[in-house]
């Protein structure tokens, strides 16, 4: 029996098992720039005690491939350092992120604030948890500043700001919130303030050097810029603050695919060069729809008018590609509808970040509180054409839209 067993261990593997057991090794020594992509769902261990001795809490080694590979955790590195941080949980998308620390940190009865211009999605998604789980949601004016001390309850522990507002672009004076909220010590924990920090991507606004406890991205867009991955990251300096937001990550089984956190780290090295040439793209587009008449006002952080321009002078230092302008109010909605239409270079669509110029109107009456302009709002996103063309497309939609008004007002 003895000589059969050494005879059988002996004998190469059958055909079905060579497949899957090859005894190639590559070569150690092997660099290069690009992200190495490193796919797993199993996560293979050498022994049983080294097994025992990992727990997904530690990024100092690998469980399973939803808690991240090498891929995911370099470029939680890289994102850390971008942002100035110390933690960093990636999410599969924006909204992932948010809803990420709103679990995290909310329960039954705890009171959180949302600014009345934020994100349309985080605006539903605070309506979702007060009705369903019993978390009170109140939104509040986003040029608060320090006047929000008012609005902390011993019940509230979270603060969200958004640095400008998505649509409407007011900046708010973000420390002065961070330091009333932190003022205002709860049931035994101060608020947390978290801060959506897409707009900047990092680059134009340090959030944790002016007081955010939690800085949330939507990776979707500059630093993919291909308009091509949905992702999120939610980014902490605090440990403890860290540790629930990788509790809330593991209960909610959230990950994200390493063929896109290759695709998010590819982008990285461009970005500043891309947000720069969006920031001088935007700022030429806005400066000629300044001029035009058709246009009653430009919502666009770096211009004096914009609510908030002294505080992204004195907090930022660029402004990226995203503006929005208000229609004089002669022109009602169908008007403005087709005059998007009419556009060649800019395609409609949500999100941004990528190479092409976006367009979208807005009804904005339904999403804010206490929007007190008439006219119809409409959102540009300038991507990496010449400006000259872009402005050429402008030039040419408000051109039908002239021609239309003539019509829709009966006159000629």
């Amino acid at each position: 029996m003895a000589d059969d067993q050494d005879h059988a261990s002996s004998q190469p593997p059958r055909t079905a098992t060579a497949i899957i057991h090859s005894g190639y090794e590559a070569p150690a020594g092997f660099d290069a720039f690009p992200l190495a992509v490193h796919r797993a769902s199993t996560v293979v261990f050498e022994n049983v005690a080294a097994m025992r001795s990992r727990t997904w809490q530690q990024k100092s080694g690998y469980t399973y491939g939803l808690h991240g590979t090498p891929t995911s955790f370099t470029l939680e590195a890289r994102l850390t350092e971008i942002e100035g941080g110390k933690h960093c949980m990636l999410a599969p998308s924006g909204l992932a992120a948010i809803s990420m620390i709103d679990m995290a940190l909310l329960k039954s009865g705890d009171d959180m604030l949302i600014p009345d211009n934020a994100y349309n999605p985080n605006r539903d998604l605070g309506q979702w948890m007060a009705r369903h789980f019993g978390i009170s949601t109140r939104f509040y004016d986003p040029m608060i500043g320090a006047g929000i001390k008012d609005l902390i309850r011993p019940e509230t522990r979270l603060v969200w700001t958004e640095a400008p507002g998505s649509v409407t672009m007011e900046v708010p004076d973000i420390p002065a919130i961070c330091a009333a909220a932190h003022a205002a010590v709860g049931q035994g924990s101060r608020p947390v303030v978290a801060l959506d920090n897409t707009w900047s991507a990092g680059l134009a606004f340090k959030a944790f050097d002016h007081g955010v406890d939690i800085v949330m991205q939507a990776l979707t867009k500059y630093q993919s810029g291909g308009s091509d991955v949905l992702m999120g990251a939610v980014i902490t300096r605090d440990d403890a603050l860290n540790q629930k937001i990788e509790e809330a990550h593991m209960r909610l089984g959230y990950g994200v695919g390493m063929d896109d956190c290759y695709l998010v780290s590819r982008g990285l090295p461009s970005m500043k060069l891309r947000f720069d040439a969006h920031d001088a793209a935007a700022h030429a587009v806005a400066r000629w729809l300044k001029s035009r008449p058709e246009i009653s006002r430009v919502l666009h952080p770096a211009f004096e008018d914009c609510p908030g321009h002294a505080t992204w002078k004195r907090d930022f230092t660029g402004a990226g590609g995203l503006f929005s302008v208000i229609f004089d109010e002669r022109h009602p909605e169908a008007l403005t509808d087709r005059f998007v239409d009419s556009l060649k270079l800019f395609k409609i669509g949500y999100s941004w970040g990528g190479a092409h110029s976006l367009c979208v109107p807005y009804r904005v009456k339904g999403m804010r509180a206490n929007w007190p302009h008439a006219g119809q709002l409409v959102r540009f996103y300038i991507g990496l054409e010449d400006p000259r063309d872009l402005i050429a497309d402008i030039g040419q939609a408000l051109g039908v839209l002239q021609g239309d008004a003539s019509s829709f007002h009966g006159e000629g």
